[in-house]
């Protein structure tokens, strides 16, 4: 194969592991990272901290627990009364331990039942719910110390919340089968294209020097492609309660997800441009150093003879 033959395949070989490998790290990261209960877990806890999703919570519940009050409860100033007694309650309760151990607890069984239905087929054309009723007892006794008026008579009723509808779940099994295999085989393929493209490159420096520009231009761009996404899907991300938790709480939602990919992205762009510097680095000064290091006892070529003057 002639050398311009060579420097094609390579070309075409690197340019594919390029774009193969962002996409093995954001398979790798959709498996390893929210597919993960304990991950998952683990990023959402504290935003049991976050101002806006605080309120958020505090909304949707307060709301919910008001709604059960106002029925029990004649229409007028007093069901008014009692409707910011249980938004300021609701409010006190998001800042307490009690609450962050609940949030946890809530992000497990949510995603617990959202991975159960993603992996079992028995689950198709089934939706994803939850029950608010243990975050509803939670408020209730909350009030009842308080000895906020008509606490004792809020119901405690089981309400199934959708979390993810039937077709949303339909659709997300299939995608996340996908995932499943392409998080094993993407990056595998990344590193046998880039391999091989250097092995049949005629200049294989030059080759290694492409390939790290490549990988840092793919983390760059699915660094982009995370900040890009952040504004088309905060407002499509399902909420603590119906799509509750939208905005500014969305947003801190979506960031605590994301962080690990971010991560991810920027380690492409280190690992790329640090193996093209060096290997531009290697071949600026490579034969420098060789020069130097050349043996003494080198043979030197003898300078020619010059020719004798004529006498006159």
């Amino acid at each position: 194969m002639s050398p311009r033959h060579r420097n094609a395949l390579s070309a075409v070989l690197i340019a594919l592991a390029c774009l193969l490998a962002p996409c093995g790290a954001l398979a790798g990261w959709a498996v390893h990272g929210p597919a993960d209960t304990g991950r998952y877990v683990a990023a959402m806890s504290p935003l049991a901290d976050d101002p806006d999703v605080r309120d958020a919570v505090a909304d949707a519940v307060g709301d919910t627990v008001g709604a059960g009050v106002v029925d029990q409860v004649a229409a007028g100033p007093v069901s008014g009364s009692v409707r910011l007694f249980v938004q300021d309650a609701a409010r006190s309760f998001t800042r307490t331990e009690a609450f962050r151990e609940g949030w946890d607890a809530a992000n497990r069984t949510v995603h617990d039942a959202v991975l159960r239905a993603l992996r079992d087929e028995r689950t198709r054309g089934r939706a994803v719910t939850v029950d608010l009723a243990p975050v509803t007892a939670r408020v209730k006794d909350r009030l009842t110390d308080d000895n906020v008026p008509f606490a004792r008579r809020i119901p405690v009723r089981h309400t199934a919340v959708t979390v993810l509808p039937a077709h949303e779940v339909d659709r997300l099994r299939k995608g996340y089968h996908v995932l499943d295999v392409a998080a094993v085989w993407l990056p595998l393929a990344a590193v046998v294209f880039a391999v091989t493209g250097i092995a049949v490159a005629a200049c294989r420096r030059r080759a290694v020097t492409a390939a790290g520009i490549g990988t840092a231009l793919g983390g760059a761009l699915l660094a982009l492609a995370v900040v890009v996404g952040r504004r088309f899907t905060v407002a499509e991300l399902p909420g603590a309660v119906d799509g509750a938790v939208d905005g500014p709480a969305a947003g801190a939602v979506y960031d605590a997800l994301t962080d690990t990919l971010r991560t991810a992205s920027w380690l492409l762009v280190a690992l790329g441009l640090t193996v093209a510097g060096a290997s531009w680095l290697t071949g600026r000064y490579g034969h420098l150093l060789r020069r130097r290091r050349a043996p003494a006892g080198t043979a030197v070529d003898p300078a020619p003879p010059r020719r004798p003057r004529a006498r006159l």
